[in-house]
């Protein structure tokens, strides 16, 4: 498999695009826990498999002092005990938003969230989701590589 359009090359024929989706990323994460936000964007980029994303977060999240065996069981974070209240609230959120197109948000999807967050951190955690989406989109699009 090849790209089918360089990052670099993106970059360079719409650097807004980047500069705009950075910047919405890094103001919401810098509202949150880097632990939390590494999570959410390595789950959004699962349920999109967007391998490029996955490979970087991942990589961001061990730098950051992330356990490998939290990232290895993240897909099935509902099914064992290793992620706080307000991590799988986060999660959950993520989840329900990145699915939007295959499931309704009904209250009790807000209220998990709610329960966990103020409305300025359901905001920029929103909006930390919505710039993972795009990314994930722009990069399994044009068929980005991680570089291994």
């Amino acid at each position: 498999m090849k790209e089918r359009i360089a990052y670099q090359q993106v970059y360079k024929l719409q650097p807004s695009l980047a500069q705009s989706l950075i910047g919405l990323g890094d103001a919401a994460a810098s509202k949150l826990e880097h632990s939390l936000i590494h999570l959410v964007k390595i789950r959004a980029s699962q349920l999109n498999n967007c391998a490029f994303c996955q490979h970087m977060h991942a990589n961001e999240a061990r730098k950051d002092g992330e356990k490998q065996s939290r990232l290895d069981v993240l897909p099935a974070w509902k099914e064992v005990p290793f992620f706080s209240a307000r991590e799988r609230a986060a999660l959950s959120w993520a989840e329900t938003l990145t699915l939007l197109a295959q499931n309704d948000i009904h209250d009790e999807d807000f209220a998990l969230v709610r329960e966990q967050f103020s409305e300025e951190e359901i905001v920029n955690l929103t909006a930390v989701i919505v710039a993972i989406n795009a990314w994930n989109r722009i990069a399994v699009g044009f068929h980005f590589l991680p570089k291994i």
